[in-house]
């Protein structure tokens, strides 16, 4: 299955606005997105970047891989994380 990895940079600035530690790295398949401060690529992958062609989320930089993906984070979400919301739950 392939796994995409990108850094949140609206989350970086929240965090620094906010004063929190939101994680911002964002480990997306098919089936989901898991939101982390770490993950472990157990293989093979690429680093890609396509100004003219980002993702859908507007990330330009990304890294795939067909490898398993290790976060330190067990929870998956749909959902992004407390971007400087009071009234969410962060995870």
């Amino acid at each position: 299955m392939k796994t995409i990895i990108h850094v949140n940079q609206h989350i970086i600035r929240s965090n620094l606005k906010n004063k929190e530690n939101q994680p911002v790295l964002t480990v997306k398949t098919h089936k989901s997105n898991t939101y982390a401060h770490t993950v472990e690529i157990n293989g093979p992958s690429r680093v890609v970047y396509s100004p003219n062609k980002p993702l859908s989320c507007g990330a330009r930089v990304w890294i795939e891989t067909q490898a398993s993906v290790v976060t330190d984070q067990p929870q998956t979400t749909n959902e992004a994380p407390n971007q400087g919301k009071t009234n969410a739950n962060p995870l």
